[in-house]
């Protein structure tokens, strides 16, 4: 899968740490309509502005603490949807996203890909970002692109879906490495 260099947000701005502790300052200043759009109130129910792709369902629940931070979502700000398959159905996700108008999704490829793919709960038409957690490594010192089957659903199932990769091809969406 080839894209151009505009579907990939320059983030060299950024010099500090790329740490959950920095995560909120990160998208602040390195991705400033991100940060707009985060604090406005979503439109429609299942279509968040930002996708954050993480290998990890306990790295998805560190990830939701931080971005459910009034500093980046202000009081209007959308929900904060955990996605990932540990504890969680596919069908009450499907419903909670039918039902909740959430501002940004964080969640494991796995999930994200099927609820993309498979069911029409989640919705791209408001996203602008997908951030690809890149820095994070497993117990085994493996990040989320070390692992083959992560690495697959990532460029298959995420990015390689057909709503996605028309929304990247078309501008719509810009890929945040982590």
């Amino acid at each position: 899968m080839s894209q151009t260099e505009v579907s990939i947000a320059d983030t060299t701005t950024w010099t500090g740490p790329r740490t959950l502790d920095h995560l909120t300052e990160f998208i602040i200043q390195a991705t400033p309509t991100l940060h707009t759009r985060l604090a406005q109130r979503s439109k429609s129910n299942g279509a968040p502005t930002l996708l954050f792709i993480t290998g990890a369902a306990l790295r998805v629940v560190d990830v939701t603490r931080v971005l459910k931070d009034k500093k980046l979502r202000g009081e209007k700000g959308g929900e904060v949807a955990k996605l990932f398959a540990k504890h969680f159905k596919l069908s009450e996700h499907v419903t909670y996203l039918k039902r909740t108008k959430v501002g940004a999704a964080v969640g494991t490829p796995g999930r994200i890909g099927k609820l993309l793919c498979e069911t029409d709960a989640l919705n791209v038409s408001a996203l602008s970002h997908i951030i690809i957690d890149v820095t994070y490594r497993d117990a085994k010192k493996r990040s989320l692109l070390d692992i083959p089957e992560t690495r697959d659903e990532v460029f298959r199932t995420v990015l390689g879906g057909h709503q996605v990769l028309k929304a990247i091809r078309e501008g719509k969406i810009q890929i945040v490495l982590f």
